[in-house]
């Protein structure tokens, strides 16, 4: 036996509201929000598809007045050129040296001086923070001749030490702000109940906070790759020898005012100067989704 309830006489049943405009909203947003991401993705992407599509035409394609979406005669002559006949293999090596000594020392320092700026209270602290923050906002030419100067005093001018230093000064103010975000986020009660154990600093710094900032390292090294790894100013003032110069420099070398520019040989130049940043991406990223899972559970 079912019941049917009734509305009281006189009164009229209420009625529910139909779902479906409200879905039809909602797939109409998700529709558009997806176009835009699209054209989005587009505009970003076109960029470093002209890159490659040029790379691999001949020099006749390249400078032909109506643009080819497909190289017609693919080749890899600019690859060729760009490795042979430069100093592609010693500018990379130099360039390898420079940003492996730069992130390193950069994340070793701001590991420190994250963990004090996070962790201890003393006098002047915030004052600290706050010019750290102030030199981040400078820019870099406003600091290039002062750091000239005192390299040159120094005698670090044309040597990888020098250019180091360079990089680590540059880099150093946003890593030390990116790790103390993450020292923040860690309770404190996870360093008492070590101290209660009886560990100490040392052991605490080496056992428990550094596994739980692991994902701000792996950020902060990627920051200070790509900050190395594209920089041009520093390199060129500060290396006089040419055997000493960077990847970077040695992009502008396929520009010339005598003979043009080898546009073909610079794309091609551009592409392998990529490849490194985008395998150390994705080598990074598999171990700063594992980092961030790994420390939300610890935490």
């Amino acid at each position: 036996m079912s019941v049917t309830a009734t509305a009281p006489s006189g009164l009229a049943a209420p009625v529910a509201p139909d779902p479906a405009p409200r879905r039809r909203r909602r797939r109409t947003r998700h529709v558009w929000a997806n176009v835009i991401a699209v054209v989005f993705s587009i505009v970003w992407i076109f960029p470093v598809y002209w890159m490659v599509n040029t790379a691999f035409k001949p020099r006749p394609e390249v400078m032909t007045p109506t643009p080819q979406f497909l190289p017609v005669h693919p080749t890899f002559q600019n690859f060729v050129v760009a490795v042979t006949q430069t100093s592609f293999l010693q500018n990379l090596l130099n360039s390898v040296i420079v940003v492996a000594g730069a992130v390193v020392f950069a994340l070793a320092l701001s590991l420190f001086a994250a963990a004090a700026l996070s962790r201890f209270r003393f006098r002047g602290r915030r004052t600290i923070m706050v010019v750290i923050l102030a030199v981040q906002m400078l820019p870099g030419t406003a600091l290039l001749i002062p750091q000239f100067l005192i390299f040159n005093n120094l005698g670090l001018l044309n040597s990888y030490v020098g250019l180091i230093l360079a990089y680590v000064a540059a880099v150093l103010p946003f890593s030390i702000w990116t790790l103390r975000g993450f020292f923040v986020t860690i309770p404190v009660e996870v360093e008492e109940a070590a101290m209660v154990d009886g560990a100490g600093t040392w052991r605490i710094l080496r056992s428990i906070l550094f596994p739980l900032v692991v994902p701000g390292l792996i950020s902060t090294s990627i920051f200070g790759f790509i900050t190395a790894w594209n920089e041009y100013i520093l390199a060129y003032t500060f290396m006089k020898d040419q055997a000493m110069y960077t990847l970077p420099i040695w992009l502008v070398s396929f520009s010339s005012p005598v003979t043009g520019t080898d546009y073909g040989g610079q794309m091609a130049a551009s592409v392998l100067f990529a490849l490194p940043v985008v395998v150390f991406f994705l080598i990074i990223q598999r171990h700063l989704v594992a980092g961030m899972s790994a420390g939300a559970v610890k935490g």
